[in-house]
């Protein structure tokens, strides 16, 4: 069997009709560096190399409000299974704790370098957040328990994990949070044990950085994001290593859709990087791969830059992506795209 092709134009993207065009957000001055849909699908939360977090209704595009307190670049966010709390890590050497719905900080965590990565544990009590390699500080990965509120008062995690061979780029919190799987400079993905910090698993499947780790909605598999032009599915628990997913061009995030055996890639080349004889100018395209025979069916374009961040809508009936365009896209994929059928 194999994949019967699909038009780019499945996608509700170029369409004439208002009603099929991509939403548009306009809440960032500078390149998204990571959005975050919340588990009931209806608010997505975005941050970029500007100071702000803003959160949007899903459905239409409409800014709710904003968290407003960082000082720098804003590189993760996160938000808990509830809806209650949000976490976010900037280059202002901050970790900050919001009240969802009135956008209190209810605690600022301070660290020596820029907090690369964060995230809430399962059951939305414990968070951890990974520092940066630079001004002399190695990284570190920490966690805090949000129960025992003199962890925060004293800025003070309860275990704090170095990782002085290579820092870490990317993270996320396994299932049923035990441990945390953590992609790293030198394209190494390992698991740390939540209790005891020790590494439980290593790998090395990707041959430079990994900048992105997304989990299946069930967190029995996930996926990576690399520098070297690939992407791949590994399974949450063992590590073992089931699909690759390859591109020309490096990938900076990658999502697995909650309904189908898909996956959305997006990247590109830096700016910086392209010349006038390039022929990579304008490939900055969300790419859609089947995870079964790892063959690409569907490109949607849009943006005028490398995509640093996707993510699939809980219903998996939209995606969103961000780039370094500044702008945030929401698509709602067309009756076709539900109607995905195979060739023999």
């Amino acid at each position: 069997m194999r994949l019967k092709p699909i038009e780019q134009d499945l996608f509700a993207t170029h369409r004439s009709t208002k009603s099929n065009r991509p939403i548009l957000l306009q809440g960032h001055e500078r390149s998204i560096t990571q959005i975050k849909y919340n588990r009931d699908g209806d608010l997505l939360f975005t941050v970029a190399k500007d100071p702000v977090v803003n959160v949007w209704y899903s459905v239409n595009g409409e800014r709710l409000g904003t968290y407003s307190g960082h000082t720098g670049a804003v590189w993760c966010v996160d938000v808990d299974w509830e809806t209650r709390h949000v976490l976010s890590g900037s280059a202002d050497n901050s970790c900050r704790l919001w009240d969802c719905e009135t956008g209190k900080q209810l605690a600022l965590l301070e660290t020596s370098s820029a907090v690369r990565t964060c995230g809430f544990d399962f059951g939305g009590n414990i968070i951890m957040f990974s520092t940066d390699k630079q001004m002399g500080y190695q990284c570190f990965v920490s966690f805090i328990d949000l129960r025992d509120p003199s962890q925060i008062k004293d800025n003070e995690p309860y275990m704090k994990i170095p990782c002085s061979e290579s820092k870490i780029t990317s993270a996320v919190w396994g299932p049923l949070g035990e441990y945390i799987i953590a992609g790293h400079e030198n394209g190494e993905l390992n698991q740390y044990s939540a209790k005891s910090g020790e590494i439980v698993n290593s790998i090395k499947e990707h041959s430079k950085q990994i900048n992105d780790i997304q989990t299946s909605r069930d967190m029995t598999m996930f996926v990576t994001a690399s520098k070297d032009c690939t992407s791949k599915l590994f399974d949450c628990t063992s590590l073992e290593h089931q699909k690759t997913f390859r591109t020309e061009r490096p990938v900076n995030s990658a999502a697995i859709s909650p309904i189908y055996d898909h996956v959305v890639l997006g990247g590109g080349q830096e700016a910086m990087d392209v010349t006038t004889t390039s022929t990579r100018i304008g490939k900055f395209e969300a790419r859609f791969f089947h995870v079964a025979f790892e063959e690409e069916f569907g490109r949607v374009k849009g943006h005028f830059g490398p995509i640093n961040s996707l993510a699939f809508h809980p219903n998996g009936k939209s995606y969103s992506s961000g780039g370094e365009d500044g702008y945030v896209r929401i698509h709602y994929f067309d009756s076709q795209y539900f109607d995905f059928e195979f060739e023999s």
